[in-house]
């Protein structure tokens, strides 16, 4: 097995402190949690990274450039289910690969808005947008549809990669998001999955 290159484990460390931040607090995680998680002492995260504020940083960067990059993929394609379809298949991948920052989406968006980071409203913007959205000017029913979509998505996601049933939970995550938007299925309900 290679070994791991500085930038995954680095990833590794962010995304592991982004899922304690998303846990505790920022106030209430500490270094040595986060050493602790990766296997790592405190000095050698304090080698990677010059304080507990700064991943939090790069965890919130993070956290806004893989939104950022899921909706900017999804440009190419026109606004409909084909679009909402591809943009949920890039949400689950990103929520596989880092769970952590996806806990930590799901964590500050629950709480007062007025105290979320520039870099959770920037990120959950772009996503809005992405499936043709505005909080501003979108009917309520297309923008809680969404939210509720958006967040099983990640939540499904995070259960199915503790089941170690991934592969088996896709297809059903993402009909499940695509319901949710309007977009049914013309297919007849399984009674033996019921």
């Amino acid at each position: 097995m290679p070994r791991p290159t500085k930038e995954q484990i680095d990833a590794e460390i962010v995304d592991a402190a982004a899922a304690l931040f998303a846990r505790y607090g920022y106030e209430h995680a500490s270094l040595q949690q986060i050493a602790n998680e990766v296997g790592y002492s405190k000095a050698g995260v304090l080698n990677r990274f010059s304080s507990k504020e700064a991943l939090f940083r790069l965890a919130l960067r993070t956290t806004q450039d893989a939104m950022s990059a899921i909706a900017d993929a999804a440009t190419a394609i026109p606004e409909g289910a084909e679009r909402d379809r591809a943009l949920f298949e890039r949400l689950l991948e990103a929520t596989w690969e880092r769970p952590g920052a996806a806990a930590l989406m799901q964590s500050l968006i629950s709480g007062d808005p007025a105290d979320l980071p520039p870099e959770v409203t920037e990120a959950g913007s772009a996503l809005t947008r992405a499936f043709g959205v505005s909080a501003e000017h979108s009917p309520d029913e297309r923008l809680a549809r969404l939210v509720v979509a958006a967040n099983g998505v990640q939540a499904a996601a995070m259960t199915s990669a503790r089941r170690e049933v991934r592969d088996q939970w896709r297809p059903h995550i993402i009909a499940a998001a695509m319901d949710t938007l309007g977009h049914h299925r013309d297919r007849p309900v399984d009674e033996s999955q019921r």
